[in-house]
């Protein structure tokens, strides 16, 4: 694994210096040019808030800087250098992204992720690099913060948004206290746990926590579960990738219980990771999206095969097809794991759940006050009953640029002030707020949409700063009238 001490500083130092002259040759960022907005009782309101300072929320923030929104906030819960879930609950060796993709660049060549990479490791490094190490892509989204000159407030939790006369009352929570503070925009862009959190099947006692089982997306303690038996819900990359975590840090058996009797083969995802399903999805009608993303669901992803061969190295692991979970329970220390049609259930010392997130506005923290108005895909579209699926109509129905629509018209007019980059946005918008290859399409899908609504809602303003604008073009000519 690469360090932080980069193997050429003089690198990082000339890459900085193309970006700066790349930013001055586009005329990057543009000035400010929004209306100033104060409250009722004289305080100031920032134009937009970005819940999160991940890679869709760097993206999100650097796209309306570049247009002239400066006036922003970049509002990240973690402490510096842990957004996302990359040095956290995501226990992969490597991205499963391609190298090649170009990250958050925003079309700029010098704020790619290779650019990065190659003055940081040099050429050389890139030509031998295989994929990104976690820590390594971490590195380079902190360049990214460090050189955009980004204004992100770290340990600082957004708790509650409420629409408040044409505004957004925004309440946080950091160690330093609680806050409140008011904004005409919210972006949250909160990753695939932002969503509505972590999927818990029914089967799954929920005494089993917090001793005796973990979701694949909290926090493990993978030393306190050496030289135990662990039981594995399901099959996707997640539970892979505890698998074999929790077997290198020295558990003495994972047995994974997954439900299909083979795994899927093909990554559709990948197969649809191009411009034109970034850019085409939303254009679909509600019908085809409907479907398009109930086949992706259907026939879900394999896991990558880094991590099957990672798990697979370990003797102690062992995979269970065709055998789902009927239930999980407490019996004293011990997790019994019963499988459907058999009659005896197996014990294990500690269960790792990985059956991935759910979608619902009602879990997700700051907006849970609004879920009540805000439509979901199944009050838009009824499908037919063959492509009936229940768990899709929780999808937030979302309009052009992520932004939340009111479930019944009138019922709350300033939901559409805070728009949704996370996997929320999947049915609506595809995969490009979820995923590594669509965040530039997400960034300035989201960007333009709100530099459109500020400048109609700015437009009495900026209409008399143009009438005030008095620079003479002909001064110097015969033709030039002195007014």
């Amino acid at each position: 694994m690469h360090s932080i001490v980069l193997s050429s500083e003089s690198g990082i130092g000339d890459l900085e210096r193309r970006i700066a002259r790349d930013l001055e040759i586009l005329n990057l960022p543009a000035a400010n040019w929004p209306a100033s907005v104060r409250t009722a009782d004289g305080n100031a309101v920032t134009d937009v808030v970005v819940v999160g300072a991940g890679m869709n929320g760097i993206a999100a923030a650097a796209a309306l800087i570049f247009k002239g929104v400066r006036n922003i906030r970049i509002l990240e819960r973690a402490s510096a250098g842990n957004e996302g879930p990359w040095l956290t609950f995501a226990r992969m060796d490597t991205l499963r992204s391609p190298k090649t993709l170009p990250g958050p660049a925003l079309g700029i060549p010098s704020l790619s992720f290779r650019a990065w990479y190659e003055a940081a490791f040099g050429p050389e490094a890139w030509d031998t690099l295989y994929k990104i190490e976690n820590a390594t892509w971490v590195d380079y989204l902190a360049f990214l913060q460090r050189v955009l000159s980004l204004p992100v407030e770290h340990e600082i939790a957004v708790t509650r948004i409420t629409p408040a006369d044409g505004l957004l009352k925004i309440d946080t929570e950091a160690p330093r206290g609680a806050s409140t503070f008011f904004a005409r925009r919210v972006v949250l862009a909160t990753g695939r746990g932002g969503a509505g959190g972590d999927k818990i099947p029914d089967f799954i006692d929920a005494d089993l926590w917090p001793d005796l089982a973990a979701h694949t997306n909290e926090t493990i303690d993978f030393a306190q579960l050496r030289g135990r038996s662990i039981g594995v819900v399901g099959g996707g990359a997640s539970a892979w990738d505890n698998a074999a975590t929790a077997l290198e840090k020295g558990a003495a058996r994972v047995d994974m219980y997954v439900r299909r009797h083979s795994l899927p083969q093909i990554n559709k995802g990948r197969g649809s990771a191009s411009p034109g399903y970034f850019h085409g999805w939303s254009a679909l009608d509600d019908a085809e999206r409907w479907a398009l993303f109930a086949y992706l669901n259907d026939v879900q992803a394999p896991p990558p095969h880094e991590t099957v061969r990672r798990a697979l190295r370990q003797a102690a692991f062992h995979i269970h097809l065709g055998q789902p979970v009927e239930r999980a329970q407490r019996l004293d220390d011990k997790a019994l794991v019963r499988i459907r049609g058999t009659d005896q259930p197996t014990v294990h010392d500690f269960l790792i759940v990985g059956t991935g997130f759910q979608v619902d506005a009602e879990s997700i923290p700051e907006i849970a006050a609004l879920s009540s108005f805000t439509a979901r895909w199944r009050d838009r579209y009824e499908p037919p009953s063959d492509l009936r699926r229940p768990e899709l109509g929780d999808f937030p129905y979302l309009g052009e640029g992520f932004e939340l629509l009111e479930r019944e018209p009138g019922c709350c007019p300033d939901i559409s002030r805070i728009h949704l980059v996370n996997h929320g946005a999947a049915l609506s918008h595809g995969a490009i707020a979820s995923d590594i290859p669509g965040v530039n399409v997400a960034a300035e899908r989201v960007s333009s949409a709100i530099v459109k609504s500020l400048f109609r809602e700015d437009i009495g303003p900026i209409r008399r700063t143009l009438e005030a604008f008095d620079e003479p073009e002909l001064q110097g000519t015969p033709f030039f009238v002195r007014r």
